[in-house]
């Protein structure tokens, strides 16, 4: 009878490493909470939580500070929308392009160049917006300043088109070859095999691959702090200067007096970010259900 000691011995050590990398992580998550919100506690002492639901953003003032955050709430989000709708068209039908159209020669050159876009620094894309993007942008729409929402969601879509491209090609050539067989048989033309079966049977890789996009959008700093106008406002015009979550954070953490009204309030600002980005993965993980992908 073989001796199954040492094959235990190595299950138990691959159970106890597996499990202690996963509590790592865990454990790691829940320490960055409890930092960021022991931080953020002093401000919902005084002044209180309540004044974080204002309209003004005005953390230095002579008067009165106020630390209302939906500003920097609204141009998160607008910037945020309209990027996706930038940037999902593209890495969607570039995505089928490559995986149903493009010859193999096309697909090994296009497709790294595409790739190369993940990998530009965010401060390059920055200054290639502040000083090709936004003059364009003025120009073109007639404004008095380039620095703007528009400006600033364009490049971001630029940054998220790589990731939503990639992931969505990948689900697009996995599709079992005997669905298009089946459908080419049928009498579909290509074109009708790629909308009607190729792409549903591909939309759960689409839809992740669109979520990690938004994902990388919401949380990008540096490029909108360099293009968007840095101007705390409610505005739902593309073309008005407006200020995000994450730039107001790295724009202000570095100077703001320790443990001051003014610090406190900045976590509070990286709280409500965090809570976003929860509720993005909540929503990604119920459509990915929905459309049958179930994660274990």
């Amino acid at each position: 009878m073989p001796n199954r000691t040492p094959k235990k011995f190595s299950d138990k050590a691959a159970r106890v490493i597996f499990t202690g990398a996963a509590s790592t992580s865990i454990l790691i998550v829940f320490l960055i909470f409890l930092f960021i919100g022991k931080e953020a506690l002093p401000f919902a002492k005084h002044p209180g939580l309540g004044e974080l639901i204002g309209t003004n953003w005005i953390p230095v003032s002579f008067e009165k500070e106020q630390f209302g955050i939906l500003p920097l709430i609204a141009g998160s989000l607008l910037v945020t929308v309209m990027a996706t709708l930038m940037a999902v068209p593209f890495g969607v039908v570039g995505a089928i392009y490559l995986a149903e159209v493009a010859r193999p020669l096309e697909r090994e050159i296009v497709k790294p160049f595409i790739e190369l876009l993940a990998g530009i620094p965010s401060v390059v894309l920055g200054f290639f917006g502040l000083i090709v993007v936004a003059p364009i942008v003025k120009n073109v729409f007639g404004l008095s300043s380039g620095l703007n929402a528009f400006t600033g969601a364009a490049l971001l879509a630029l940054m998220a088109i790589p990731t939503i491209l990639t992931i969505s090609e990948d689900a697009i050539r996995n599709v079992p070859r005997s669905y298009k067989q089946a459908s080419e048989a049928l009498g579909a033309t290509r074109l009708q095999t790629i909308w009607k079966v190729t792409v549903p049977a591909a939309l759960s890789g689409i839809i992740a691959a669109t979520m990690l996009g938004i994902g990388r959008v919401i949380g990008e700093t540096m490029t909108v702090m360099m293009v968007t106008g840095n101007a705390p406002m409610i505005t739902a015009n593309p073309f008005s200067s407006v200020r995000t979550m994450t730039a107001t954070i790295a724009a202000e953490m570095g100077e703001v007096p320790f443990g001051s009204e003014h610090y406190a309030a900045l976590f509070c600002v990286g709280i409500v970010l965090l809570l976003f980005t929860f509720g993005l993965n909540v929503i990604a993980q119920k459509v990915l259900k929905k459309y049958g992908v179930e994660r274990s």
